[in-house]
C-alpha cells in the first residue's frame, strides 16, 4: 500500500477487543495527524466474555455475541484490511500478509512508521491429546454451541471437571518485573464452576459436588491475590466443590476421564479445559520477542529496541494473566504514547504507565455475578471482591455497550464501574 500523503502510518495487527479499542482510541488522540489501518483475518469481534451466559441460557452464542465493527472504523476514517498476518520485518519496518477474501491470494508486503501488535494468541487445544473428541471450552461460538448441544441433548448427569492446561510463560531480561503465571487466566474457569452449579441445580441434576476444579499451579486464580482466595476457596469447599491443584498440566482427555501430568486422573463425563495462550508461530525468534514470541514492552507497552513497536492485549509479554481488563487499560496507555509522538498539540503531555490489576465481571447464574478488583498479585493493597445482581447487570450492561459504542468505551467507564462495584452491593 502506498502512501497518499506524508503523514506517518499506525499500523495495528489484530482487531479483537484490544486492538479494536486501540485503533478507536489511537484516532482520537492523534487526531487526523496519521493514517490508521488494522489488518484482521475477520470483520467481526466474537464477544467471548459472556458465551457461558447464552450456552446456559439454551441459545447459540453465535446469534448474539458476533459483531461488525467495520463502520465503527470508517466512521474513524481508518482503513480495514481482512487479511492473515504470515510475518513481521521489523528490521524494515514491514509486514507480509496475504488477503484471505478468497482463496490462492498473493503474499503482500505494507509498510509502517508506528506497528502496534495485537493479535492475541494461538489456543493451543491441538496440543491436548484427545481434546478433539472429548474435550468441552467456552473459549468462541462454535465451541460454546458444543457444549449447549451437549448438556442438553447428551449429559447424563455425571461429574465435570473445569480447569486449565499449564501456561508457557516466555522470559526475557528486557521486561519489567511481571509475575509468573502457570494459568494463563483462571478467571473463566471459576465463574463457570459457579453457573454450571446453578444449571446443574435448576435442571435438578445435582449441585457443587458433582464439578471438580482444577489447576495447574499451587493454587487456583492465583492473580486474584491471598486475601480474595482466602474467601474464595472456603467458600467453594463449603459449596462442595471438588478442587485439584498443582496438576502441572492436562497430558490427554479420553472418554471416562482427563489425565494429568502429574501422574493422576479425575473421573469426568464432562471436561472443559482452558488451554495454553500461545503465541503465533512467526512471532517466535523474532528480536522484539521473549523467549516463547510474545512481544516485549515496558508497562507504556513499547518495545526497548524497536521504538516505533508496540503490543498490547495477549500478544504482549507483560499481560499475565491474559484478561481484557488489561489489554484495554494497555491500548489506553499505547493510543497516548502515540499521541506525544504525532499529534504537535500533545507533544508535552503527560502519559502514566499501565497500573497491573485484575478487574473481572463473572457470572454465577440466576441473574447473579462476582466482581474482582484486585493488584494484590503485583504488590498492591487493592482487593475487593463482591457477589450478588450487581456484578451480573455490570457484566450485561458492558457487552450492550460494547457493542452499541464499537469497542470505544468511555474514558471515565471502566473507574466509574470500578468506583460502582467496589462500594455497592446488591
Amino acid at each position: 500500500m502506498k502512501k497518499l500523503d506524508n503523514k506517518p502510518t499506525v499500523l495495528i495487527l489484530g482487531c479483537n477487543f484490544a486492538g479494536l479499542t486501540a485503533a478507536r482510541y489511537i484516532r482520537e488522540e492523534c487526531s487526523d495527524h496519521v493514517n490508521i489501518v488494522v489488518m484482521d483475518k475477520k470483520d467481526y469481534i466474537n464477544f467471548i466474555p459472556n458465551i457461558p451466559i447464552e450456552v446456559f441460557g439454551n441459545r447459540n452464542p453465535a446469534d448474539s455475541l458476533l459483531f461488525s465493527f467495520k463502520k465503527h472504523l470508517d466512521d474513524d476514517n481508518t482503513h480495514f484490511f481482512m487479511a492473515e498476518v504470515l510475518d513481521i520485518d521489523a528490521d524494515n519496518k514491514q509486514v507480509i500478509y496475504k488477503p484471505n477474501e478468497r482463496a490462492g491470494s498473493c503474499s503482500q508486503t505494507m509498510k509502517y512508521d508506528y506497528l502496534v501488535v495485537a493479535l492475541g494468541c494461538r489456543l493451543a487445544y491441538d496440543e491436548i491429546e484427545g481434546f478433539a473428541d472429548y474435550g468441552f471450552t467456552f473459549s468462541d461460538t462454535f465451541n460454546g454451541e458444543k457444549v449447549r448441544k451437549f448438556l442438553n441433548y447428551e449429559y447424563k448427569g455425571g461429574p465435570i471437571a473445569i480447569g486449565s492446561d499449564r501456561f508457557i510463560q516466555g522470559q526475557s531480561p528486557k521486561l519489567p518485573n511481571v509475575p509468573s503465571a502457570l494459568a494463563a487466566c483462571e478467571g473463566p474457569p471459576i465463574e463457570l464452576s459457579f453457573s454450571m452449579a446453578d444449571w446443574l441445580k435448576e435442571k435438578k441434576l445435582g449441585d457443587a459436588s458433582k464439578i471438580t476444579m482444577f489447576t495447574p499451579g499451587e493454587v487456583i486464580a492465583e492473580d486474584a491475590g491471598k486475601t480474595i482466595l482466602g474467601k474464595l476457596l472456603p467458600m467453594a469447599q463449603k459449596m462442595g466443590y471438588g478442587y485439584v491443584s498443582n496438576t502441572v498440566g492436562v497430558k490427554r482427555i479420553y472418554k471416562e476421564g482427563i489425565e494429568f501430568k502429574n501422574g493422576t486422573s479425575l473421573e469426568a463425563e464432562m471436561k472443559i479445559v482452558f488451554p495454553n495462550w500461545a503465541p503465533h508461530s512467526f512471532m517466535k525468534n523474532k528480536p522484539f520477542t521473549d523467549s516463547e514470541g510474545f512481544v516485549i514492552t515496558d508497562w507504556y507497552m513499547h518495545n526497548p529496541d524497536y521504538p516505533e513497536i508496540f503490543a498490547v492485549g495477549d500478544a504482549a509479554a507483560v499481560t499475565v494473566p491474559k484478561l481484557g481488563a488489561l489489554g484495554h487499560a494497555e491500548a489506553m496507555v499505547v493510543s497516548k504514547m502515540l499521541a506525544r509522538l504525532t499529534n504537535p498539540n500533545k507533544a508535552d503531555s503527560k502519559v502514566d504507565p499501565v497500573s497491573p490489576m485484575v478487574v473481572c465481571f463473572g457470572d454465577m447464574g440466576s441473574h447473579k455475578g462476582f466482581y474482582m478488583h484486585t493488584n494484590e498479585w503485583w504488590g498492591g493493597n487493592i482487593s475487593v471482591m463482591q457477589m450478588g445482581r450487581l456484578p451480573y447487570i455490570m457484566k450485561i450492561s458492558f457487552k450492550n455497550m460494547y457493542h452499541e459504542l464499537g469497542g470505544k468505551i468511555p474514558t471515565w467507564g471502566m473507574p466509574l464501574s470500578e468506583d460502582i462495584s467496589d462500594h455497592i452491593h446488591l
